[in-house]
């Protein structure tokens, strides 16, 4: 019998297998990438008995390999908040969906542990964007401002390592950065004791984040922002948290982040206004590589001589 944990490499899919993992030590193989890489079941093949805990990744965008893996005989124990199709209905499947806006698959494992790890859960928050949600738990929690904002920037923090072209963009591999995260039952000891890892992390945010709030947008409007990086690692790397630190700046304007993938491709994150947390999934499931929730999506390949397309959609959608 082997383990298998699957998970998505931003701060939720880590926070989330954090807290299973503390609550349940296993030695177990690691299967991940970048926060864009959401199929990740078709990296995993398994035999009967064999355990899987997977993680912040669509359950419909991985519907043929969970049932491959299903019918194989493994057991899969599947925790998310994004669209999921229908799901089956198999013996070998523990299902915890919730697609509420104020949710994130770290938030879905803190209710399923009794909040036994809640630090961790709360950092997931912030890091998945759902401040108002985060700062909420951290009162009922009686952490103070300091508390609460040293969890909000860890969040941040693990998010912004997930993006990028591919791993090699990162700061951390996120299997490293789970690895370093999981030694520590509270979130605060790894702020504390790890500040090597923290550092690295906390350096390399602020900097490319003053990189990208130097660039101006391509496109603007009162209802939208679209945002063109150059074509470096920092770029990759800012994408993602960037959307979210302008989406917080002006609350009634959608974003796009677009970023070079390729000669011929965009990578894009789309964040929806904060003040109507609705739609980014929509825009981005009229591209073919697009998916994500409600208030953020991406694009993973928009060719560059679509962008203009997608202007037009996120007008159309957020006018």
């Amino acid at each position: 019998m082997r383990f298998i944990d699957v998970f998505n490499g931003d701060a939720d899919g880590i926070c989330a297998l954090v807290q299973l993992r503390l609550a349940e030590p296993r030695d177990s193989e690691l299967v991940t990438g970048i926060k864009r890489d959401i199929n990740l079941l078709k990296n995993v093949q398994a035999d009967v008995g064999d355990k899987l805990a997977v993680l912040d990744i669509s359950m419909e965008k991985n519907a043929i390999d969970l049932m491959r893996l299903l019918d194989a005989g493994a057991e899969v124990f599947y925790a998310d908040h994004h669209q999921p199709g229908e799901i089956p209905q198999h013996a070998g499947l523990s299902a915890y969906i919730d697609m509420a806006a104020t949710t994130c698959t770290s938030l879905i494992v803190d209710k399923y542990l009794n909040g036994q790890f809640h630090q961790w859960a709360i950092t997931a928050a912030y890091g998945d964007n759902l401040t108002a949600v985060a700062d909420k738990l951290a009162d009922e929690a009686g952490m103070s401002g300091a508390q609460r904002e040293a969890l909000s920037s860890l969040g941040i923090y693990l998010n912004y390592n997930g993006y990028g072209a591919n791993t090699d963009d990162l700061l951390f591999h996120p299997a490293e950065l789970y690895k370093q995260c999981v030694a520590y039952a509270s979130p605060f000891d790894f702020i504390h004791e790890n500040r090597a890892a923290y550092e690295k992390l906390s350096t390399g945010y602020n900097e490319d984040m003053r990189s990208g709030l130097t660039i101006d947008p391509k496109y603007q409007t009162d209802k939208l922002a679209v945002i063109c990086l150059p074509d470096e690692k920092w770029a990759r790397r800012v994408s993602g948290v960037l959307g979210n630190e302008l989406a917080n700046q002006f609350p009634d304007r959608a974003h796009a982040i677009v970023s070079v993938k390729d000669a011929d491709h965009y990578l894009v994150s789309l964040r929806a206004p904060n003040s109507n947390r609705s739609g980014a999934d929509e825009v981005a499931g009229q591209f073919p590589s697009g998916g994500g929730r409600k208030a953020a999506a991406g694009i993973n390949a928009l060719p560059i001589n679509q962008l203009d397309q997608l202007i037009k959609v996120m007008e159309k959608q957020y006018a």
